[in-house]
């Protein structure tokens, strides 16, 4: 029997084919549209069909670029750089285009963008919005245009983005895995079509968007205006972005839909696309304004809808109802079904729309291979050359031109990368006196430093010890929802593991640290221990900790008229700076901590 037809590799699975994810839909059509409002951000769990929307987008766009930046990449290969080649053997200063120029007309996709370098987070932003690339290196500038629909995805457990790049994405979608059955079972029947070369959805008919109006959000109503203004104050939105979003939002679902000027309606439509991500002020904010609180301040602003439900109430937009995902492996969705009102008018983007492009604390740093460019040095082996400061140096010996270059004559690149920090905090919670305490203390000691975390892009872990072993409550993250759902309530009592727990921290420290990163091990304990041997066990890993030069914090929680002195013996045996801490009030645990990870 003949194996059955396989699309083409470069074929996407169509974004009308994706089942459900209506309002993900709209968004990145409408980005697509007018690109002055910014990149669509995509949050949900794996496996619910981020990568395929926005695949499908870059297909719609007629077989648009579609570019997936790695999180590995560094500045120089998003932006572009200097051909050094070119620069050394001709003495031509040629710019050699990045991922920004590959994507210009297409669709820019980063995946895990909560985890990429915030610096690089800032340049997409800044690109996607402006639609002009600037490159500056060494005095010279390269400018191109860079036009493309910026999608960015995150998996909210493995941290938020922070505020201020939050509020710079256009749209910030929610996607959801299915949890219905026939759902689930439409989505992989169409993923099946699909992979048979067979359609995996029947052609819509209706408009051909295409062809729709330009848009041109500079002559809109002041109703559609002060509309726009009200909802962004309604929900404390800083700054006048969410204000313009909401009406280039309108105005490109308007001239999508129907050719003509936004309606109040419109922006209803759009706002909980432009604003559900823009009132966080600090960490311990809700990344996203709750649903029901966002419909709530809509309808009382704009009244009721059309439909008279409320921003939701409008099939055509789809809310986000419950489904949606991978299609076939990764499977997903409410099944579209063109007997729904609106389902014969999507908004369909032939072409990318290409409008004029428009007239904390310090951080511990390293020089490393990759990161923002802050100067020059003499290249020694193996170094990447840097060709405009060869060049200078050349010109400045008077050998310039052809002549021959020597070792002596080559300059490299000297960078600048922000260097993190994890700080693993190890605590004792055996049955000992004030482990209730000692919980209560790394509870809010955990949830306090993710503060300076937050500011400073550090990460925080909790190690515990009680009863016959160690356990990594909360592996490192920069994210309070992470840690706030795993604290919960933290088991005391039983035995003191106080080897096993120091050697469990220690692997967790170690797996944290990197050529830029550092970690810092953080213990409470009053320095018992139960079992024979067991304090020999435990100074014998303390001096393992000393000799790894991992950096390490011995909080004495010892209490009582007769001390021991364990933790402090435990402290020298690590290497470790030591601090009896009397008042295990979290908030004062919390400043010795932070006293101690400053740089020094």
């Amino acid at each position: 029997m003949a194996a059955p037809a396989s699309p083409p590799p470069d074929t996407a699975f169509p974004l009308d084919a994706v089942v459900g994810h209506e309002e993900a839909k709209l968004a990145l059509r409408l980005a697509a549209l007018d690109p002055l409002i910014g990149g669509v951000l995509l949050r949900g769990e794996k496996g619910s069909a981020k990568t395929t929307l926005a695949r499908g987008l870059a297909a719609e766009l007629g077989r648009a670029p579609f570019v997936e930046l790695p999180l590995a990449a560094t500045e120089d290969r998003v932006v572009g750089t200097l051909d050094t080649r070119a620069a050394l053997t001709g003495g031509e200063i040629r710019f050699q285009p990045g991922l920004l120029a590959a994507a210009h007309g297409g669709v820019l996709y980063v995946d895990e963008v909560n985890l990429l370098a915030d610096h690089l987070v800032d340049v997409l932003l800044d690109v996607a919005a402006s639609g002009q690339n600037v490159v500056e290196r060494d005095g010279l500038s390269h400018r191109h245009p860079a036009r493309f629909v910026l999608v960015g995805s995150m998996n909210p457990e493995e941290g938020e983005l922070r505020p201020q790049l939050l509020d710079r994405f256009g749209f910030c979608v929610p996607v959801a895995a299915p949890t219905s059955v026939p759902e689930r079972v439409e989505a992989v029947r169409r993923r099946l079509r699909f992979d048979r070369g067979q359609p995996a959805v029947a052609t819509r008919a209706g408009a051909d968007w295409d062809g729709a109006a330009a848009v041109d959000s500079s002559d809109i109503d002041d109703t559609v205006v002060e509309a726009a203004s009200r909802l962004a104050l309604a929900v404390a939105a800083e700054g006048l972005r969410a204000d313009l979003t909401l009406c280039r939002a309108a105005t490109a679902l308007a001239a999508g839909e129907r050719g003509g000027a936004p309606e109040v309606e419109d922006v209803r439509r759009v706002a909980p696309l432009v604003l559900a991500h823009r009132s966080r002020r600090n960490p311990f904010d809700p990344p996203v304004i709750p649903p029901e609180t966002l419909r709530q301040a809509i309808d009382e602003l704009l009244g009721a809808g059309a439909d008279g439900n409320g921003a939701d109430g409008n099939e055509e937009t789809g809310g986000e109802k419950p489904g949606g995902g991978e299609q076939g492996s990764e499977a997903a969705g409410r099944a579209d079904d063109a007997s729904q009102p609106g389902a014969d008018r999507p908004i369909v983007v032939g072409s990318l729309r290409r409008p004029p492009a428009p007239s904390p604390q310090a951080r511990r740093s390293a020089s490393t291979d990759r990161g923002r460019q802050v100067g020059d040095r003499a290249a020694g082996p193996g170094d990447a050359v840097a060709a405009v400061p060869t060049l200078r140096a050349l010109a400045s010996r008077g050998r310039g031109g052809r002549d021959t270059i020597e070792d002596a004559d080559l300059r490299a690149v000297v960078r600048h990368r922000p260097r993190t920090q994890t700080i693993v905090i190890c605590v004792d919670l055996s049955g000992s006196m004030g482990a209730s305490e000692r919980a209560a203390a790394a509870s809010g000691t955990v949830l306090g430093l993710l503060t300076s975390a937050y500011e400073q892009r550090c990460a925080v872990a909790l190690v515990t010890f009680r009863g016959a072993h160690a356990e990594v409550v909360i592996e490192s993250t920069t994210s309070v929802e992470v840690a706030r759902n795993r604290l919960g309530e933290l088991a005391t009592g039983g035995t003191t593991p106080l080897a096993d727990g120091l050697a469990k921290g220690f692997e967790v420290a170690r797996r944290a640290a990197g050529d830029d990163r550092q970690s810092v091990l953080v213990v409470l304990t009053d320095g018992r221990a139960t079992g024979d041997h067991a304090v020999d066990d435990a100074l014998e890993v303390a001096r393992r900790i000393a000799v790894s030069g991992v950096d390490a914090l011995v909080v004495d929680c010892e209490t009582g008229p007769a001390r021991l002195g364990l933790a402090r013996s435990l402290a020298e045996a690590m290497g470790a700076q030591h601090v009896h801490v009397g008042d295990l009030d979290p908030g004062s645990v919390t400043t010795v901590v932070r006293n101690h990870v400053q740089p020094r």
